[in-house]
């Protein structure tokens, strides 16, 4: 006989489970400690198989009833109800993940950023997609959805953030399909649909102006450490953050060498004080003579401080990041135009290519650059050429006091000046 809700409500556990039928292969399995659960045995495929509808009372009878014939339905049109059962529940998950959720995933998963970098990219998302597409579910968006919040900023002039965007939203759907949420990714349709930004290269002054600009630094009559940092940055060529934030603990006079970190330990106050190499990983920089000569300077000068350039009013804080452009500017060098700070490493760089004794790698490695091939990026960095950029610094430095004395090309002095690798 078919079950009633009285028989259902009324059914009392025993020491061993037990089933009552309602018919169809549905019954109700009935548990020692009072739990009662819906069952429908059925057959596909030649077997036969168990389904379960819920628990009772949160699934009542009547439920029961209407599930069972929904499987009766789909078992007649050679569908697995367990498998269409499956199949729900993972489209039901997939309408929790919207745009936002799975974008915070995919951050959470990128393990090589720095923190500063992680906060930079997660704020870009915050300020720019959230608002307009956060909420939205993964599945409904489209490549006209999630194209629209990026044409928004670019039509505001701020290209390099549009187009990191479109990178970054390309990402997070691709994400989306490798994690099963989506099957497509509508993202790769943007190509081509954001104005590229136009990367301005710092200027530098011709190599011909080198015995000009040297002869304005050792003319400057500023504060000697804006000069000495001045000096010190042609003389190596390291990024504006990576001489700012130096401490005397990274130099080791002995071997002559400059070990800057891949983070240092930020300072209170000082936003960005905890960068070091902007590759990530311990850049070598060796000294010369005359980089040597300058360090000694200035230690005699503020050495009792942990910082190498401390700031003109807080011996705590590092110098502005403006202090080289400013003296240059002083100079009589417009740093938009002439050249700036940043500028030093490409006619350093242009100097030791021009002059044919350095390989490649070795400059690129002391320039601390990211090779884009990641076979010879592997080999670049476990083979540092240190010996080559020892000479290769010394060098340079030599060359520069030579147009101290008269112009000449890197071409020309090198080939009266080649150190014996």
């Amino acid at each position: 006989m078919a079950l009633t809700d009285t028989k259902v409500r009324s059914a009392k556990p025993t020491e061993k489970e037990y089933s009552l039928v309602d018919g169809d292969g549905m019954f109700l399995l009935v548990k020692p400690n009072g739990s009662k659960y819906w069952r429908f045995r059925f057959r596909f495929g030649g077997k036969q198989h168990l389904l379960a509808f819920g628990i009772y009372p949160e699934i009542s009878l009547a439920d029961a009833r209407q599930k069972r014939e929904e499987a009766r339905k789909l078992v007649a049109a050679g569908i697995d109800p367990r498998e269409h059962k499956r199949a729900e529940k993972e489209e039901q998950a997939k309408a929790v993940f919207t745009f936002e959720v799975v974008a915070r995933e995919w951050h959470a998963t990128n393990k090589t950023w720095s923190e500063d970098h992680a906060n930079r990219v997660l704020k870009s998302l915050e300020d720019n997609l959230f608002p307009a597409i956060g909420a939205r579910k993964i599945t409904e968006l489209g490549t006209r959805d999630l194209l629209a919040p990026i044409k928004v900023v670019e039509l505001s002039g701020r290209l390099e953030v549009a187009s990191r965007l479109q990178q970054r939203t390309t990402a997070i759907m691709r994400y989306a399909v490798q994690s099963g949420l989506v099957d497509y990714n509508p993202a790769q349709e943007m190509a081509g649909a954001v104005a590229s930004a136009n990367r301005k290269h710092r200027p530098a002054l011709e190599l011909k102006r080198i015995p000009e600009l040297l002869h304005k630094i050792d003319g400057y009559t500023g504060r000697p450490l804006t000069r000495w940092a001045t000096e010190l940055t042609l003389l190596i060529f390291i990024r504006s953050s990576e001489l700012r934030f130096a401490r005397w603990s990274e130099i080791d006079f002995e071997t002559s060498m400059w070990t800057i970190p891949s983070e240092r330990d930020p300072i209170d106050g000082v936003k960005h004080s905890h960068r070091g190499s902007k590759m990530h990983t311990p850049h070598l920089v060796p000294l010369s003579k005359q980089a040597l000569m300058i360090l000694k300077q200035i230690k005699h000068f503020c050495g009792e401080h942990d910082l190498i350039f401390i700031g003109d009013h807080n011996r705590r804080k590092p110098m502005s990041e403006n202090t080289v452009n400013s003296a240059l500017r002083v100079m009589g060098y417009d740093t938009k135009v002439d050249v700036c700070g940043h500028g030093f490493r490409t006619m350093a760089c242009s100097s030791l290519i021009e002059s044919g004794l350095w390989s490649r790698d070795a400059v690129e490695r002391q320039m601390s650059h990211m090779e884009r091939n990641s076979v010879r990026a592997a080999y670049i960095h476990k083979a540092e050429h240190l010996d080559e950029r020892k000479l290769m610094l010394q060098w340079w430095a030599d060359f520069l006091d030579a147009n101290r004395e008269k112009g000449i090309s890197p071409f020309d002095y090198a080939k009266v000046n080649t150190p014996v690798k």
